[in-house]
């Protein structure tokens, strides 16, 4: 009798703390609030695209050729925050938005989350800036997203970059997003994972491999602040249930337009040998590896990520460049 009582308390004490830890999340994260902990706060900026106001980032001269970085799964724009500048100087026009649902952009709960609605997004927000033609470069989620909008809107497309791009559906089978996949308990456990800034941390090292020396705590914190909301919560619940992003190495043979593949060679969420087929497929396209390098080779290797896709977008010839040594 008493062992039964023992076991009711602990699971009316751990029923007790989940619930209050799904109460106690913020609903969303206030730009103004935490402008401190912001990179590059200077650079932000607000449109309204389709109702939904998104955030993004904008550095060099208005009438440089444009330039669109897109973010990967549950991140933000926080992962260009190494290069915004520095491709800006290098003579374009960057933009860089936090995709509806993660960083400053609104949460909607009608939004479907997924990655065409994602593309959607994108081509609205390249109609709100006036711009016809960009340069579209994306990593890993956001790299499916980039590369859905060169297949249905390829007039929109100047040239396109891939970093560690998602191709298929192979990452709803890792433990964490079969977790966030599954109905009712993807909804308890989530804040658990998503609120703790341990779990946080040792993740971030996992992504940065033999380079988590560039993982400091401001970084982590910007990270946690726009992580740990029921919106971004409600977001990836739904992009996880309704991923499906086997299209993109289907039908990768599709795009037509000058593509650049840049990968870690020990990229673990998103192996190399993904991005040797995703380049075979691909028919105006060349691969560079980064050496020892994981899954995001803009924060790992700032200087030569910027060298090559500058290089990239400027040359008008075939020939192939060299990767990094």
């Amino acid at each position: 009798m008493r062992k039964r009582y023992w076991i009711g308390g602990i699971s009316a004490s751990a029923l007790a703390f989940l619930g209050a830890k799904l109460l106690l999340r913020p609903r969303d994260v206030d730009w103004e609030k935490n402008r401190e902990a912001i990179f590059h706060a200077d650079y932000s900026r607000f449109a309204e695209v389709d109702g939904v106001r998104v955030h993004y980032q904008e550095a060099g001269p208005a009438d440089a050729p444009p330039m669109i970085l897109i973010h990967g799964f549950a991140s933000s724009n926080l992962v260009w925050s190494k290069v915004l500048l520095e491709l800006a100087a290098s003579g374009f026009r960057v933009i860089a938005p936090d995709l509806p649902g993660y960083g400053y952009s609104a949460k909607p709960r009608k939004l479907d989350y997924t990655i065409g609605s994602q593309a959607r997004m994108i081509v609205g927000l390249l109609a709100h800036l006036e711009i016809e033609r960009a340069a579209i470069v994306g990593s890993s989620y956001g790299g499916a997203v980039a590369a859905t909008i060169a297949l249905d809107r390829p007039e929109l497309v100047e040239k396109l970059v891939l970093v560690g791009a998602v191709t298929n559906n192979a990452p709803t089978r890792y433990l964490l997003m079969r977790l966030f996949g599954s109905p009712i308990i993807g909804d308890l456990i989530s804040p658990l994972l998503l609120g703790s800034r341990r779990l946080l941390r040792k993740r971030m090292k996992r992504v940065y491999d033999r380079h988590s020396w560039v993982l400091d705590e401001r970084r982590v914190n910007a990270r946690y602040l726009s992580l740990n909301t029921r919106g971004t919560h409600r977001a990836i619940i739904r992009t996880v249930r309704r991923w499906d992003a086997d299209r993109i190495s289907r039908d990768a043979h599709l795009v037509n337009v000058p593509t650049l593949v840049l990968w870690g060679d020990t990229d673990r969420d998103v192996p190399l040998q993904h991005g040797e087929e995703l380049q075979e497929k691909l028919p105006n396209s060349r691969l560079i590896v980064f050496r020892e390098c994981g899954h995001l080779p803009q924060e790992e290797y700032p200087e030569e990520f910027t060298k090559v896709v500058t290089e990239f977008l400027k040359d008008a010839s075939p020939a192939p460049l060299s990767p990094n040594p």
